[in-house]
C-alpha cells in the first residue's frame, strides 16, 4: 500500500504538493481557497483542540454536513488522534439520526448549517453520549468549529509530543470510520472500516484514474458516502485542488467556471444531462438536426477497441462538428467522468466517451471501501461497456453457483458495530463477504453486475425475474424518470412509472394536450399511449416472462426527499409498495377482501 493510514495522505500532500487552493469551498457568501500550509496545520490544530476537549483514541465523532474544506479539516484531525468519524447523511429521518447517534456513542457532533442545526438539534440534547455541538457555519448561542482550532493552535506545543506519539501507534488494522449503510429496507447498520480498508482501496484504484496535480475535481456527491469519500482520498494523494460545489443547482456552472478535470457523479445526473442534449438536438432543424442526429448515432456504435478506419474518420467528423459543443459545455477540460452507485446505461458511457468525455463506471459497497470493480479505459483491455470492469488488483472475487459476488481483499469491513449476527450473516465460513448483488464475469474479466439478490422475484409459473436490469433498459426512454418492476407471485410482470416531466410536458405542449397539473397529464390518453409504445419497444428487447404487461404512471418523482429514494438513490422497494398498494391492487385486479 502506498499509504497505511489515513493521515499519511495529509503528510503526502504536505511534503510533495505546494499550492494555494488545495482545497477551496464557499465560506460566508465567497469562495475561500486553502493552500497547503493552511490544511495541515489546521488539521492539527484540530487534532490538539480534541484532545483539550478530551478525546482520546477509540472516542467518536458524529458530523453532519454538506461538502466543505471543515470535513477534511476535521477527517484528518481526528484521524491522527485516532478518534473515529462517523459522517451521517443530511438528508435522513429523525428516526435514522436518533439510531445513529444512540447507537454509535458519538461524544462530539458537528453540524454544517443552521438549517441541519434547527433540524437534529431537539434529537441530539437527548442523546447522553455527546458532550459537545459545534457547528460550521455561525450560528447564535452556539459554539464554532473555530473555537476548537483556536483552542488546539493555543496548546499546540504542550500537545504535539502526544499527538506524534498517538499517531506513531495507529496501525493499518485500526478501526477508522463507522459508516451508517443508508440500505432499502430497516434501520441502517454501522459499517466499521479500519485504516488498511480505505488505503487498500486507494490504493486499487490509483493507477485507473489517468489525472495530476495540474487538475482540479469538484466535490458534491456526500462526503459522507464511502464512494465520494475514497475518492476525495484518491486525488488528495494525486495533488489534485478539490473545489466543492456551492450547492446541486450550481453544478454545472461551477465545472466550467473552476475548469474541472474530474468529478464523480450517479447515472441519475449523467442521465439528465443528456436527456437535455437530446431535447436541444430535437429542436434543431435543417442541416444542423441531420448532423446532430448522425454524431449522435456515431456516438452510440462507440467501442473501446476495434472501431475500424471508416468509423475512426467518422468518428473524428463527429467530434469537430458536434461534440465539441459537448465538451465546452462541460468546461472543455473533462479528462474523466467517474460513475457509481447504481447501474449506468451502456449507451451514456459509449456516447459521452466517443465525445471525448471519458466515462469510467465502477461498482462497490460500503462493505468493500468501497471499490470491487473499475473500468480502466486508459490500459488494453481494460473496459468494456455494459459492465463495471476488471476486479481491482488486490481484491479476490468469485461467482458463486447462485450467481452472488463474492469477495475477498484487504478492502473488505471488520464488521457491523456492535451487530455480531448481522456480521455472521455477510461472512461464509471461507471468509468470503457475500455482496447481495448479482453478476457475471464476462470474457472471465469484465464484471458485470444483472441484479440484486433480494429483488428478484418469482412469478407464478416459476420464472424468475431481475427487475434491476429491466428497469435499467426501460429508463433509456426519454420520456421514463423512474420505474418500479412488481409481480411477485403472480402471473406476470408490471410496473410504476415516475415519468421524466421535464420532457413530457415539452411532448404535451408540442401536441396540444392541456392539463392542469402532472395528476391530470398521467390521466391523459394520448400519454399513456405513448408511454405504452414505449413500453411495447423495450418488451422486443426482453423474454417473454419479463415483458411489461400492465402499467400504471404516478404523479410524483420519486426522491430522497420524499422517501421513495435512499440517499444513495436506490429504490426503497418497500417504502413504493405501501405507497402505491391500492395502484398495484388495480393492477392485478384484485378485489378488497382479497
Amino acid at each position: 500500500m502506498r499509504f497505511n493510514r489515513t493521515f499519511d495522505i495529509l503528510e503526502h500532500v504536505n511534503k510533495k504538493f505546494q499550492k494555494d487552493d488545495i482545497l477551496v469551498g464557499k465560506i460566508k457568501g465567497e469562495w475561500k481557497k486553502f493552500s497547503t500550509n493552511d490544511y495541515y496545520s489546521i488539521s492539527n490544530n484540530l487534532s490538539s483542540g480534541l484532545l483539550e476537549l478530551g478525546l482520546k483514541k477509540g472516542d467518536k465523532i458524529a458530523t453532519v454536513s454538506n461538502n466543505r474544506p471543515e470535513w477534511n479539516f476535521f477527517d484528518m484531525g481526528m484521524s491522527k488522534i485516532g478518534v473515529i468519524h462517523v459522517p451521517i447523511y443530511p438528508t435522513i429521518s429523525e428516526e435514522e439520526y436518533e439510531h445513529i447517534l444512540n447507537h454509535s456513542e458519538a461524544t462530539i457532533l458537528l453540524i454544517s448549517t443552521k438549517l441541519l442545526y434547527n433540524k437534529i438539534i431537539e434529537i441530539a440534547k437527548n442523546i447522553n453520549s455527546i458532550k459537545h455541538i459545534f457547528t460550521f457555519d455561525e450560528v447564535e448561542n452556539t459554539q464554532n468549529w473555530e473555537y476548537i482550532e483556536k483552542l488546539g493552535a493555543e496548546n499546540y506545543e504542550k500537545n504535539k509530543t502526544t499527538i506524534d506519539e498517538v499517531s506513531k501507534n495507529i496501525t493499518s488494522k485500526d478501526l477508522c470510520s463507522i459508516i451508517y449503510t443508508s440500505g432499502t429496507t430497516g434501520i441502517s447498520k454501522g459499517v466499521m472500516l479500519s485504516h488498511e480498508n480505505f488505503m487498500a482501496n486507494l490504493d486499487g484504484v490509483f493507477d485507473r484514474i489517468d489525472i495530476n496535480e495540474n487538475d482540479r475535481t469538484l466535490s458534491f456527491l456526500p462526503l459522507c458516502h464511502v464512494y465520494e469519500r475514497i475518492v476525495n482520498y484518491t486525488v488528495q494523494a494525486k495533488g489534485l485542488s478539490i473545489y466543492y460545489a456551492e450547492n446541486m443547482g450550481t453544478i454545472a456552472n461551477d465545472i466550467v467556471i473552476f475548469k474541472v478535470s474530474i468529478f464523480t457523479t450517479v447515472p441519475r445526473l449523467l442521465e439528465t444531462v443528456y436527456d437535455k442534449i437530446i431535447s436541444k438536438g430535437k429542436d434543431l432543424t435543417g442541416i444542423k438536426k441531420i448532423l446532430f442526429n448522425w454524431a449522435l448515432n456515431i456516438g452510440l456504435k462507440y467501442e473501446y477497441s476495434n472501431r475500424g478506419t471508416m468509423y475512426n474518420i467518422q468518428l473524428k467528423i463527429a467530434q469537430k462538428l458536434v461534440f465539441t459543443k459537448w465538451r465546452i459545455a462541460l468546461g472543455g477540460n473533462i479528462k474523466t467522468i467517474v460513475s457509481g452507485g447504481a447501474a449506468l446505461q451502456p449507451r451514456l458511457a459509449r456516447v459521452f466517451t466517443a465525445a471525448g468525455i471519458p466515462v469510467q463506471e465502477g461498482y462497490g459497497l460500503t462493505e468493500t471501501s468501497p471499490v470491487i470493480a473499475f473500468n480502466n479505459p486508459n490500459k488494453k483491455n481494460g473496459a468494456m461497456f455494459g459492465t463495471v470492469g476488471p476486479i481491482l488488483d488486490n481484491v479476490t472475487a468469485k461467482i458463486a453457483e447462485d450467481g452472488e459476488i463474492l469477495v475477498k481483499g484487504p478492502n473488505v469491513m471488520i464488521g457491523y458495530y456492535k451487530n455480531e449476527q448481522e456480521t455472521a450473516e455477510v461472512f461464509d465460513q471461507q471468509g468470503w463477504f457475500h455482496t447481495g448483488d448479482i453478476g457475471e464475469l464476462v470474457d472471465n474479466k469484465f464484471l458485470k453486475i444483472t441484479d440484486r439478490k433480494k429483488e428478484i422475484f418469482k412469478l407464478s409459473n416459476g420464472k424468475y425475474v431481475a427487475p434491476t436490469s429491466i428497469e435499467n433498459k426501460f429508463k433509456e426512454s426519454i420520456f421514463i424518470n423512474q420505474m418500479f418492476v412488481v409481480g411477485d407471485g403472480e402471473k406476470f410482470a408490471s410496473a410504476l412509472i415516475s415519468p421524466n416531466f421535464d420532457h413530457l410536458h415539452f411532448w404535451a405542449i408540442k401536441h396540444k394536450i392541456h392539463y392542469k397539473n402532472n395528476a391530470e397529464l398521467i390521466l391523459q390518453p394520448e400519454v399513456i399511449k405513448k408511454i405504452q409504445t414505449e413500453i411495447n419497444e423495450k418488451n422486443k428487447l426482453l423474454a417473454q416472462h419479463e415483458q411489461i404487461k400492465r402499467f400504471r404512471l404516478v404523479a410524483e418523482e420519486w426522491t430522497v426527499q420524499t422517501g421513495e429514494l435512499s440517499p444513495t438513490l436506490k429504490k426503497k422497494r418497500k417504502v413504493l409498495l405501501t405507497k402505491y398498494e391500492q395502484l398495484l391492487r388495480e393492477i392485478y385486479q384484485y378485489t378488497d377482501d382479497e
